[in-house]
């Protein structure tokens, strides 16, 4: 698939800003199966200055400094890119072995995943995560198959409820609620898998506009586990579904924190209004 991403954030100011500053993670990876063909980000007032890197796990970063008065701000971030079938993960390690390995750190990958075990700011292991992974965790069983059922089991016991939760809502909270958004959805299943010693992380994305999928046209999260001898394994347990072609990949790391598409400072303002709009529509269908 081939699609065109829109990613479109506007600002409205009760008072004028003297200037901000804006470290912005819209551009797709690119991966084995997902390629960038083009991309742009423009804003109104135009930037003063753009800066690009790639932080500590390989997502560009933009950052993109307003030096002029304004109480408006517009953000849009476009580009188009190519989504390959991913190839399909066949791994029957256990999990407990899985986890061993980690620790043991049997192999660079395991070495070089292993980061992924420990708390992070926005997911920390707790005994309740662990408590309610385990029913999926049965000794001896295929960390996939175990890792899939717990996906599964979020997503039917769970109610996806907008406005329920806050960027800092705690898993716990989340879990005891059994309702949020993707981000908590992703947050609970990534706290669960290090509680018991795995390898998880965040990804944030968009999922293809008009699918049937909670979470389109919007930002969208899911998540990442380390499996020995088949890599990194993607599961959405928003939509019960492994990631594939309508899924687009912008960045990952340890949580939310690590992948926030928009964040910065403003001098003044005050009280701020934003809209968010995202589309992600085939190239053949999608308007220049």
């Amino acid at each position: 698939m081939r699609y065109r991403t829109s990613h479109v954030t506007r600002y409205r100011y009760d008072a004028p800003v003297s200037q901000c500053h804006t470290e912005v993670r819209l551009t797709p990876r690119s991966l084995p199966w997902q390629s960038v063909m083009s991309r742009s980000i423009v804003t109104v007032p135009e930037a003063a200055a753009v800066d690009e890197w790639k932080d500590y796990f390989g997502n560009t970063v933009s950052m993109i400094s307003i030096l002029e008065t304004h109480d408006r701000f517009s953000l849009a971030a476009d580009s188009r890119v190519r989504v390959e079938q991913r190839p399909a993960a066949s791994s029957d390690v256990g999990w407990e072995a899985a986890r061993d390995a980690l620790a043991a750190h049997r192999s660079v990958d395991a070495l070089e995943s292993f980061e992924f075990v420990f708390d992070s700011p926005f997911v920390a292991a707790a005994s309740e995560l662990a408590a309610y992974a385990r029913p999926s965790f049965d000794p001896g069983r295929p960390l996939l198959d175990a890792a899939g059922e717990l996906s599964h089991r979020i997503h039917a016991e769970f109610t996806y409820k907008p406005d329920s939760t806050a960027i800092d809502t705690p898993p716990l909270e989340a879990l005891r609620h059994k309702r949020g958004v993707c981000q908590d959805f992703s947050h609970v299943m990534i706290g669960a898998l290090r509680s018991l010693g795995l390898a998880a992380r965040y990804v944030s994305g968009y999922l293809r506009s008009g699918a049937d999928y909670q979470g389109a046209e919007a930002s969208h999260a899911w998540v990442s586990v380390f499996v020995p001898g088949a890599g990194w394994v993607d599961f959405d347990p928003t939509n019960d579904v492994m990631p594939g072609t309508g899924h687009v990949v912008l960045a990952w790391g340890r949580d939310y924190g690590d992948v926030a598409p928009i964040k910065g400072i403003a001098l003044g303002g005050g009280r701020q209004a934003v809209e968010v709009e995202v589309r992600v529509d085939p190239l053949e269908n999608a308007t220049s």
